[in-house]
């Protein structure tokens, strides 16, 4: 049974998953549904929303990004499933796969994070949540509702931390302003 992470939270990713190797962070949201006159003639606005997953060493130095211009870290051991420019369609609308094994023994942090692309701040989107999924077996480790709202346009999301020969999650949640995930590193920092 997934854990519902708040803000802040954190978990053992071996205590909940013994034996993972590879982990998904999956995204999902919906179009904005825009009200007709007389609710006749509505129909909805697409949003953009784009995974980020960061790569940091010990010394806090980005090492490598996997976003919707780069679908894979240089060393093959991330892999993003593409742009979804709309939000149409039930469950994941982006996610991003890490083969925690084969991650470089120099990272020690990962970060998880989405930005708005097209611009709107995230009080106006629906449904908006990212979840971490074990992928062998599919089974949900943890689920984060972004659905809090607000006036930003981009949410450093979560943290992976390599503590030895285990991965620690911490759900952070915090906002930030801008299309992407440069506009966020200096907001990221304190998440190192």
């Amino acid at each position: 049974m997934p854990i519902s992470l708040k803000k802040g939270q954190q978990i053992s990713l071996t205590k909940e998953a013994p034996g993972l190797s590879s982990v998904r962070m999956g995204l999902g949201w919906d179009a904005i549904k825009k009200k007709g006159f007389f609710g006749f003639g509505g129909g909805s606005v697409d949003v953009d929303l784009d995974a980020n997953a960061l790569m940091f060493d010990a010394q806090g130095q980005l090492v490598d990004a996997v976003w919707f211009r780069q679908l894979q870290s240089k060393d093959g051991a991330i892999q993003h499933s593409g742009d979804n420019r709309t939000g149409a369609g039930d469950g994941d609308d982006e996610s991003i796969t890490v083969n925690l094994s084969r991650l470089p023994a120099n990272v020690t942090t990962l970060i998880f994070s989405v930005n708005n692309y097209s611009g709107q701040d995230f009080g106006q989107i629906e449904n908006a949540y990212c979840r971490l999924v074990n992928t062998q077996g599919e089974a949900e480790i943890a689920r984060y509702d972004l659905s809090a709202g607000g006036q930003h346009s981009a949410m450093i999301l979560a943290s992976l931390k390599r503590q030895g020969g285990d991965w620690t999650m911490t759900a952070i949640g915090a906002t930030s302003k801008g299309r992407t995930y440069q506009d966020n590193l200096a907001d990221m920092k304190a998440y190192l």
